[in-house]
């Protein structure tokens, strides 16, 4: 537990992971503080790099994306080749997730695409462009039951 967060830091993130255009007001009110210093705290906070990001999570659906894949890379050589697939990964914007992983493949990916047809032209480049890629395992996500990347902090 980092005890550079207080019990008012944790319950200000647990707001803004909720909502991130919640004002400060609200929070403020929320969290038994005045609004300048939940300011200054969510301004700390940024600037530590606690929250890293304030988006806004888009339908896949409604973008004409409506596929899921869960791809797990097998590589050979991991250790030298690694930071290489992972530049080539960040750089592209289907693919959402990754994660160096333990167990039978070395990262995992979550990739969104049109279709099928798309996801095997991402891969196939995937792999031409990175020769120690020895093994994609794809799953197809059928339902998507929970999406979310909250982090309980209370």
């Amino acid at each position: 537990m980092d005890t550079s967060l207080d019990s008012f830091d944790r319950k200000i993130l647990a707001l803004v992971q909720h909502d991130c255009h919640v004002n400060a007001e609200v929070i403020a009110e929320r969290v038994g503080l005045s609004a300048s210093a939940v300011q200054r705290r969510l301004r700390r906070m940024r600037s530590e790099k606690i929250i890293t990001a304030e988006v806004a999570i888009v339908d896949n659906q409604a973008v004409g994306r409506p596929m899921t894949f869960i791809a797990g890379l097998e590589i050979r050589e991991n250790y030298e080749s690694l930071p290489r697939i992972r530049r080539w990964a960040e750089t592209r914007p289907e693919v959402q997730q990754i994660y160096y992983v333990t167990g039978n493949v070395d990262l995992m990916m979550i990739i969104t695409a049109e279709n099928v047809k798309e996801y095997d032209m991402i891969t196939e480049r995937l792999m031409a462009e990175n020769p120690q890629i020895t093994r994609i395992t794809t799953n197809v996500v059928l339902d998507s039951i929970k999406i979310g990347l909250y982090v309980p902090v209370e």
